[in-house]
């Protein structure tokens, strides 16, 4: 029996506001929250919610034979808490339920493990606590941004102590290996490797509603029955999505709700093969092989590396300035700044600047407030720049409040001196004596 992991990405950026030249140094609010609300509203009622109650009914029904997995960053549960409430008791509802697993990843969907391993691991064990607090579950496996993925970063998950990562099955990593079976890391083969199957994944995502497909319209059966045909060696198919592929990228009018239902019912109803978690998937299979990845693989467009994000001159420049301030914002001891910086690290302000074309990206230009990518580096750099000033600002202050007692001490230590009072006292004396001699002349 092969093992169905079905995992799905929830994430949400705090988008920002038209920040421009002349708000450097007055105003300091930089995040949409009118776009913010409006856009997790408008998710959650077209895709989380309903979703959600597919996959809850789903659970009602089948029972521990149907189980999915989770990512869901920090900055989605954030919106959740102040905009959606009733998103975030339903996967509540699904946590209960024992059939949903929680993955730990970065707190602000942040590209972190590319330039701070230090701002990495915080962000990962906030987000870690922050799981544990809201659904009950200690994260066992992991998942980082976009699936990004090397040796380095692969080593650093693991001193983190998760021994399961899922990552893409780029051709260029696996040559003529297949996504579908579990692997492991070649410089550290107790970390374990789930890959991402993205043939499979990407027909839901990109090509379910295309009718210049030559595959359409997908049905459950056809779907099914390319499982089927896959090898029986094959022991595991990972269909990795991004959720709102359910509603919001493929509307409910595609039929991608009844799909989904009918494609977990039939393939329970056969009984050849069965729905598992991806910690589930790891610790029933043993890895057949090492990986060696000695650069950044993602699941981003056909190249599958962090183009999307850092593949012009613009990207880099935002990216590198934004990590140069990290030792002021942490010595600052201002937990609002901390926060903001963190917000300011998603990854998708870098997208919003990519000038890349692929047709896998489409679905980011389409929820892109900028007019071109120039357009959103101006925007981002302009925020940069004022929050720039206010970390200095902020530094000046604590260095300000730290040495000033510092210089109050030793004034007081040199006037109290014992050996300087005696020659004080004798050179008072002595200009004292010194006026009624000058008077009697």
């Amino acid at each position: 029996m092969k093992s169905i992991c079905l995992y799905f990405q929830i994430h949400q950026p705090f988008r920002l506001r038209t920040y421009r030249f002349f708000d450097i140094g007055h105003k300091h609010d930089y995040f949409d929250d009118y776009a913010n609300r409006f856009l997790m509203q408008q998710m959650a009622e077209k895709s989380y919610l309903p979703a959600n109650k597919l996959l809850l009914d789903m659970i009602r029904k089948h029972g521990k034979k149907f189980r999915v997995s989770f990512s869901i960053s920090g900055t989605a549960l954030e919106q959740f808490e102040m905009y959606a409430p009733e998103a975030l008791k339903s996967f509540q509802e699904l946590a209960q339920t024992g059939c949903v697993e929680f993955l730990a990843e970065t707190y602000s969907h942040s590209l972190a493990s590319l330039k701070s391993p230090g701002e990495f691991t915080r962000q990962v064990k906030k987000h870690a606590s922050r799981i544990q607090e809201l659904f009950g579950q200690k994260p066992k496996a992991f998942r980082n941004t976009e699936l990004v993925y090397s040796d380095e970063i692969g080593n650093m998950v693991y001193d983190l102590g998760y021994r399961t990562m899922i990552t893409e099955g780029a051709k260029h990593v696996l040559g003529w290996k297949s996504p579908n079976f579990l692997y492991c890391s070649a410089s550290n083969p107790k970390l374990k490797l789930l890959m991402r199957n993205f043939q499979m994944s990407d027909d839901l995502a990109f090509r379910f509603s295309e009718q210049r497909w030559s595959e359409w319209p997908l049905t459950a059966k056809k779907y099914l029955g390319w499982i089927n045909a896959m090898k029986d060696s094959e022991e595991v198919v990972n269909i990795f999505l991004n959720y709102e592929t359910f509603g919001e990228y493929q509307w409910a009018e595609t039929g991608i709700f009844d799909f989904m239902k009918a494609f977990a019912a039939n393939l329970i109803q056969e009984a050849k093969h069965q729905f598992k978690t991806v910690s589930e998937v790891s610790g029933k299979l043993q890895p057949v092989s090492g990986l060696h990845v000695p650069y950044p693989i993602s699941w981003a467009d056909e190249e599958r590396d962090l183009t999307a994000w850092l593949g012009n001159e613009l990207q880099k420049e935002a990216f590198d300035k934004l990590f140069q301030i990290e030792e002021w914002v942490k010595n600052s001891g201002n937990s609002q700044l901390e926060q903001e910086w963190e917000k300011l690290q998603t990854s998708d302000h870098f997208n919003f600047m990519s000038t890349k074309w692929f047709s896998d990206g489409m679905v980011f230009r389409t929820v892109n407030p900028f007019n071109s990518p120039y357009d959103a580096f101006i925007n981002y750099m302009n925020v940069l720049s004022d929050f720039t000033i206010r970390v200095e600002r902020a530094g000046a202050s604590k260095k300000q409040t730290v040495d000033a007692p510092a210089k109050k001490t030793r004034t007081t230590a040199k006037t109290t001196t014992s050996k300087e009072k005696p020659a004080k006292t004798q050179a008072t004396a002595k200009k004292t004596t010194a006026k009624p001699k000058a008077k009697t002349k």
